[in-house]
């Protein structure tokens, strides 16, 4: 009898259709968890760590694209950058994209977007997809933020995540259109974007707290002797350590790493808050019972590696991503997983927890469902065993040249487009901070062809080698620092 009881309740659950809700973090790092042990040791992040102890921590999620418009296209549609065609974040989306949310709202959910879209960077209009509406024009601001709701602009006070926090809570105690519906929230913070802002009450927190710089960020022949030429001038750019000024160039001396260092992991605290506030509603609303949260990053993000602090390249810091799932009633408090999960693989998964089909003659995911993953329905059929990545240059920030790459558990090879330059070839398992590029080596010869043919003849049969060329927008941030 009590054998059955889990599954009883399982199949209870699985008679209605579950909430879902996705909280998207900005350029969060995949370590930066209390609970991970590659974080800070004064970093605090109790309620992401409780998302990891009362459900599943996916160990290896990437994006395809580690930039903001593209990833979070990636996310919406389920779809590579190649495909959904938002290749910078200047861009308006391609009138013909399809969103996942429509499918959820044909088949019956009360949807609503609240936070940062910034797809179509000074349009804050409300999208397809969401009954319910509340956004701000492109990267947004930390503090006092005007909010569009649903078409009606209405300025805030206070730090920025604290009011969509409010926003969300606001929306999950209303009828939301239909109160006996199952509901979808997108739930997307600004927070931890540059230039990293805490809440005032949370500012210094972390002021003086021993940071543990990493291996790459030293400016040193052994660093760079292998590198790509371009790696090493990327540090005195706009996105490099030996710069690190967003805006005018002439300030010297260069601002503080360790001020930047704190404010981002004060930040990261704030944030945390946040998903604390929406967890500890569900719980004490009893919603928890059958809502599915997903927590994720849209990007990595460098702080100090290899020079940079940035995401864009192919680089592990900027590629990988936390995810998290809680969801008591669908999967097992303390999941662990190794397996590789993709940003493009949300749409489908959220679409099978919620038992609806993409509708035929709407365009094709990339990515595949992860549910049987979590819930253990079928966790031993065949996963993927590499990814994709790509990245287009851009014309506002040049200093990283388009590239593709293709990783698996073992290696990781990076093609640099259009540059005079060497490519990369790096094995993670000796070497998992990317320090040694073995290109050169005569022994990975072969596994360099091997590796370099996969990535092309994927990418060829994808579609993914008609690169775009669009007309400049904006203005380019081209200059840099002389080296020392």
């Amino acid at each position: 009898m009590f054998r059955l009881l889990p599954i009883l309740v399982c199949a209870a659950l699985g008679s209605e259709k579950p909430n879902l809700i996705v909280i998207l973090a900005d350029d969060h790092r995949y370590d930066f968890l209390s609970c991970h042990p590659d974080a800070p040791d004064f970093l605090e992040t109790p309620n992401l760590d409780r998302m990891a102890r009362n459900g599943a921590h996916l160990r290896n999620a990437f994006v395809t694209t580690s930039l903001c418009s593209p990833s979070r296209a990636s996310i919406l549609t389920g779809q590579y950058m190649h495909h959904h065609r938002v290749v910078d974040n200047q861009r308006a989306v391609p009138k013909d994209t399809r969103f996942y949310p429509e499918y959820l709202q044909t088949a019956g959910y009360r949807t609503a977007m609240i936070g940062k879209w910034h797809m179509g960077h000074d349009n804050d209009e409300p999208r397809k997809g969401f009954h319910h509406w509340v956004s701000f024009q492109g990267q947004g601001s930390y503090y006092d933020q005007t909010l569009n709701i649903n078409g009606e602009r209405h300025e805030q006070e206070g730090y920025t995540a604290d009011r969509l926090t409010d926003q969300a809570i606001t929306w999950l105690k209303s009828d939301r259109g239909d109160k006996d519906a199952p509901f979808m929230l997108h739930l997307a913070f600004k927070s931890v974007h540059y230039p990293f802002q805490p809440a005032k009450r949370h500012h210094g927190r972390y002021q003086g707290e021993k940071i543990d710089y990493p291996e790459t960020m030293a400016n040193s022949e052994e660093n760079y002797a292998t590198q790509s030429r371009w790696i090493r001038e990327r540090r005195y750019g706009i996105h490099g350590i030996d710069h690190m000024e967003t805006g005018a160039f002439d300030k010297d001396p260069v601002p503080s790493f360790d001020e930047l260092y704190w404010r981002f992991c004060e930040t990261v605290h704030g944030l945390d808050e946040s998903v604390g506030r929406v967890l500890d509603y569900l719980d004490e609303s009893g919603l928890s019972k059958n809502t599915i949260v997903l927590f994720l990053g849209d990007n990595g993000f460098h702080l100090g590696e290899h020079g940079f602090y940035d995401k864009r390249d192919a680089f592990e810091h900027s590629i990988r991503v936390p995810l998290l799932v809680y969801a008591p009633g669908h999967v097992k408090a303390g999941t662990r997983l190794e397996k590789m999960i993709l940003n493009i693989d949300l749409a489908p998964t959220l679409l099978e927890f919620a038992g609806v089909e993409k509708p035929v003659n709407t365009p094709a995911f990339d990515g595949r469902s992860f549910k049987h993953l979590l819930d253990g329905s079928g966790s031993d059929k065949p996963w993927r065993d590499h990814l994709l990545y790509e990245y287009h240059w851009e014309w506002n920030f040049p200093a990283t040249p388009t590239l593709f790459a293709i990783r698996t558990d073992h290696y990781k090879y990076i093609y640099y487009h259009g540059l005079w330059d060497k490519n990369g070839l790096y094995d993670l398992q000796t070497d998992p901070h990317e320090r040694h590029n073995l290109i050169d080596v005569p022994a990975f010869a072969k596994k360099k062809e091997a590796l370099k043919k996969q990535l092309f003849t994927e990418l060829e049969a994808s579609g993914a080698l008609d690169i775009p060329i669009r007309p400049p927008k904006g203005e380019p941030l081209h200059d840099r620092k002389l080296p020392r």
